[in-house]
């Protein structure tokens, strides 16, 4: 009998993350279902987009001799672990600003938004990984070469979700876009 107890202690646990999951899920969805698009926009950090592209470019668009920036200079271009923060920040509110659209422009807001979550699922993999390795590059050398890989892929995923997004009001809402356009 005593063998059962951690069992049912683990089922009524993995119960009750289960229930306080979707509860904070069903809460996001209704927030963001009731935010207006000023709200949306308004929420937008900050980036220095032009020089996200440069990075975003080298990376996207290999070319002969690709090895054209050092790391230090990305890290400065980006404005270093501020610049990822904000990134991590803005996603979410270019996702609430594509499901947005959908309400102009169902079908391809719906193809525009998956193709940003996967975007957004590479960028936050990446800037995680890129957090870990900075806190490790202290300790194990071994973790400096990867570093401005996760770099690359952070800003290259960003720099798709803007792209993406920009493309979808400009299809979808003409009159919206040069506002958008001016926040990011």
């Amino acid at each position: 009998m005593n063998y059962m107890l951690p069992s049912i202690a683990t089922g009524i646990l993995s119960f009750a993350f289960g229930i306080a999951a979707a509860y904070f899920l069903l809460k996001t969805l209704r927030k963001r279902a009731t935010e207006n698009w000023i709200d949306l926009v308004g929420r937008i950090q900050q980036v220095d987009f032009e020089k996200i592209s440069l990075i975003a470019h080298d990376y996207l668009n290999p070319q002969r001799g690709q090895i054209t920036m050092e790391p230090f200079e990305m890290w400065e271009l980006i404005g270093g672990s501020e610049g990822i923060r904000k990134m991590r920040e803005n996603v979410d509110v270019l996702l609430a600003l594509a499901a947005y659209a959908q309400r102009w422009n169902y079908d391809e807001g719906v193809i525009v938004y998956h193709r940003m979550r996967s975007d957004a699922a590479m960028l936050r993999r990446a800037a995680f990984r890129l957090r870990l390795g900075m806190t490790q590059l202290r300790i194990l050398r071994s973790f400096q070469l990867r570093v401005p890989f996760r770099l690359y892929e952070t800003v290259a995923a960003y720099y798709l979700m803007r792209q993406r997004l920009m493309s979808l009001y400009e299809t979808s809402h003409a009159g919206l876009y040069p506002t958008l356009a001016t926040y990011l």
